[in-house]
């Protein structure tokens, strides 16, 4: 297996399916793990929102699961952003969401695995699960395949087959489609990814199981995918007219600072091997992590090293304190709600973040941040630096928002417009004269989110790269407050 010539041309595949539950993700992840294994540099990247299946997809390929999300993003940075991921690697396995020509609702095929696929020129590959048919599996293959021309499906993987003849029976129809099979997984070989409210458990709160996992999946895959056959499929895409995204033009960053071994104390490193903290960093950004808080974008980090911040994530379920020096705090997504009672006893690093806050420093921070900066979650103390409450829900808030800051903040100015992504299952109860960060369509109109001295909260999931200047705003007022 060799390497391709060109970074623009990195052989790739996207992994789709008819529907959600099809095996997507063992899928995917298994090809992952299973081409690492054979010493090929895998880039791994997800179509939509989601923060979980990356951790898998990093355990399998040793590199950050990036994401590619036409609507958080806009369709024309799909493909910057894939190089970007995908610069050094040997093939890229871009994993679907939902059926493949399921996008943003309402808007068409914006945002879904076939927008993507079309958008990055890659070969797509179906994952059947065709575990209730036999004949059948043609119509629907061959509809799939034939429903957009521009879409590439350039082959099958059939999903918890029954048998041998269950599997000559399915092969048998699928002749007359025209589609070939590229592997076959049995069912009695299913992996167990247990999951919860909000999809699978995250990599950081079941590392060891979630290694083992990843081993299964890529076992599994090994014995029953023609991994020749898809390499070669993913060799058919050809080179992309874009450039590679980079952080730094992004911002138009000027003249380069101190050299890297000007700065004091250790640089953080992405899994990737890559610095987090970029020539001129004078102001520190802590960035919450561990398993509570395990929902972030890997631009996000890299647009505030290159707007001149120096990067530490910190664990609030283990340290006491914030590290030393900061002078911003970033609070991503995660199940803060799982993790309330230790949370809640590290009181130490809750007094910490209200002293923070208190000094008016730079704080923003999204769904589970917004939940861990309340007085209490489901009735234990948090942070206390909104003055709102927190508490679990039984209904699903989900969706795609067109949102506009309606409050000068330390991320935007009010009329700055962004897009954005909720997922919760939890409700935000302010107190009187709360500030909103947001105005949003859901398609109902309302305000959401508080500003208040230097803090920025919100539900709203955000994708920086979409607008960068939302990193150096940060970084800007992290040096003056």
């Amino acid at each position: 297996m060799t390497s391709p010539s060109s970074s623009s041309a990195v052989p790739r595949l996207v992994i789709a399916a008819p529907s959600s539950g099809s095996g997507k993700t063992t899928v995917a992840t298994g090809l992952m793990a299973a081409f690492a294994a054979r010493g090929l540099a895998v880039s791994p990247h997800k179509v939509g929102p989601d923060y979980i299946d990356p951790g898998y997809h990093a355990l399998a390929t040793g590199r950050v699961g990036r994401n590619l999300d036409a609507y958080l993003c806009g369709p024309e940075l799909v493909g910057p952003l894939f190089l970007h991921g995908a610069r050094g690697c040997d093939l890229a396995v871009v994993e679907g969401v939902m059926g493949l020509y399921d996008g943003a609702a309402g808007e068409g095929e914006l945002a879904s695995t076939a927008h993507v696929a079309k958008l990055l020129r890659a070969p797509v590959v179906l994952v059947v699960d065709a575990s209730s048919q036999s004949r059948s599996v043609a119509a629907l293959v061959h509809g799939f395949a034939s429903w957009d021309p521009e879409v590439r499906v350039g082959g099958v993987i059939l999903n918890k087959v029954g048998s041998q003849r269950h599997e000559s029976l399915l092969r048998e129809a699928l002749d007359s489609a025209g589609v070939p099979v590229l592997g076959v997984l049995r069912r009695v070989a299913q992996v167990d990814t247990p999951s919860r409210h909000l999809g699978l458990v995250p990599v950081a709160e079941r590392q060891a199981a979630a290694v083992e996992a990843v081993a299964a999946m890529a076992a599994q895959v090994d014995a029953g995918c023609d991994l020749e056959a898809l390499l070669g499929l993913a060799r058919s895409a050809g080179a992309l007219s874009c450039a590679a995204w980079d952080a730094a033009e992004a911002l138009g960053a000027g003249a380069p600072g101190p050299p890297l071994s000007a700065l004091k104390g250790p640089r953080p490193q992405t899994p990737d091997g890559l610095d987090t903290a970029g020539p001129g960093s004078t102001v520190r950004v802590a960035v919450a992590g561990g398993p509570a808080f395990t929902f972030s974008y890997a631009e996000h980090a890299e647009l505030l090293t290159a707007a001149g911040a120096e990067v530490v994530v910190f664990d609030p379920l283990r340290d006491e304190q914030l590290p030393d020096g900061t002078a911003g705090l970033v609070i991503g997504g995660g199940f803060p709600e799982v993790y309330a009672a230790e949370l809640s006893g590290n009181e130490q690093l809750r007094k910490s973040v209200a002293e923070l806050a208190e000094r008016g420093a730079p704080l923003a921070a999204e769904c589970a941040g917004l939940l861990y900066l309340c007085r209490e979650l489901d009735g234990l103390p948090m942070c206390g630096v909104l003055d709102a409450t927190a508490r679990m829900s039984e209904r699903l808030t989900l969706g795609y928002r067109d949102a506009v800051a309606v409050s000068d903040s330390v991320l935007a100015v009010a009329g700055t417009r962004m897009r954005g992504h909720e997922f919760h299952r939890t409700v935000v109860e302010p107190g009187s004269g709360a500030v909103p960060a947001w105005g949003v369509r859901t398609p109902e109109r309302r305000v959401e989110g508080f500003v208040e001295r230097g803090v920025h909260a919100s539900y709203l999931h955000t994708h920086w790269a979409s607008e960068p200047g939302v990193a150096r705003r940060f970084v800007e007022r992290c040096r003056t407050s």
